[in-house]
């Protein structure tokens, strides 16, 4: 069993060896604190993100690598949303002892990955003793003054944007769940939830063009968090159920799941950690997404509207109110 100590400086060799970005850091990992030196020319973004065992993953079912991927772009996804550039994570860990071996060695190689390609450096933390795996992890990103992206922005009449294809994520932990993590035929299928991309130069296009009006990411599903943003911008919205880009359930994933197979326009409206942006434009700024990262992913679903209330019209052109139905710890 590791002590402290080890643990501390086992993390540090993992984590601490890429130091190319870090001119502004004059302290890292080591001592009782990190030490930054910013310049005037940036705002930093910071944030943070909790991952838990039993809460968030299972021992049983969830790769200890995709582990600690997922925590370290999960909690990047915030800074995404507000158009920020990824620098610095703090990341909290507790864990059994017996996690102090393999299990860890992989979560670190994991989390080395994500550090790698979100161009983020993890300098420093906290560690303990724990009867489940707890990770917490608060991130600093860097904007330019002024260009942060909010929730609280939209106005009536914008045209209401999504990233990607939603549903993914939902669908790749129900294959999971069912034991199929290894399975090379299902891979492309639980990949969005064990590994999620997250949008980071699309949020930074974003914000740096001033083309969104108000933005967040997906975390916690489509209905859930574009209530969260009409809140903040006090509006409401319309979307329209054949606009949305709901996930494709193949054939193996159909046998698998048998009579359980969710409704793809369900899994696209409330299931969570898709990590997509949701973000609001006026219509004369349309034309300009496609000169966006990832353009051809990016689809209108609906617009603003003064009511503020949530409207669905469905696939039969009725329009139905919209209930915030997406992950909730507590539900």
């Amino acid at each position: 069993m590791l002590q402290e100590r080890q643990l501390v400086e086992k993390i540090a060799r993992a984590l601490s060896s890429r130091k190319r970005g870090t001119s502004r850091l004059r302290l890292g990992i080591g001592d009782d604190a990190a030490v930054i030196s910013p310049t005037g020319r940036f705002e930093w973004v910071l944030s943070c993100d909790t991952f838990l065992e039993d809460v968030h993953f299972r021992m049983k079912t969830h790769p200890p690598d995709s582990v600690g991927y997922k925590a370290l772009a999960r909690a990047s996804s915030d800074l995404a949303a507000m158009g920020a550039t990824p620098r610095y994570a703090l990341l909290t860990l507790a864990l059994p002892a017996a996690r102090t071996g393999s299990w860890l060695d992989a979560f670190l190689r994991g989390m080395a990955r994500a550090s790698q390609e979100l161009g983020i450096h993890v300098i420093g933390g906290d560690t303990t003793k724990s009867r489940t795996v707890f990770v917490s992890i608060t991130v600093l990103g860097e904007i330019a003054p002024g260009r942060a992206l909010t929730r609280s922005g939209a106005r009536s009449g914008d045209i209401i944007y999504v990233s990607g294809t939603l549903g993914r994520a939902q669908l790749g932990l129900e294959l999971v769940l069912r034991g199929h993590v290894r399975d090379r035929q299902l891979r492309a299928l639980v990949q969005p939830h064990l590994y999620p991309k997250i949008r980071l130069k699309l949020g930074s296009w974003l914000a740096r063009h001033h083309i969104a009006t108000s933005a967040m990411d997906l975390s916690d599903g489509l209905s859930t968090d574009l209530a969260r943003l009409c809140t903040a911008s006090q509006v409401g919205a319309k979307i329209y159920a054949s606009k949305i880009p709901s996930a494709v359930i193949p054939a193996p994933a159909v046998r698998i799941l048998g009579k359980h197979i969710p409704d793809p326009l369900q899994l696209a409206l409330h299931a969570g950690e898709d990590y997509e942006l949701l973000f609001t434009i006026s219509p004369r700024q349309a034309k300009k997404l496609n000169r966006a990262p990832g353009a051809a992913a990016l689809t209108p679903i609906g617009e603003i509207t003064r009511t503020r209330q949530l409207l669905l019209v469905d696939t039969n052109g009725r329009t139905i109110p919209l209930k915030p139905q997406g992950w909730d710890p507590f539900r």
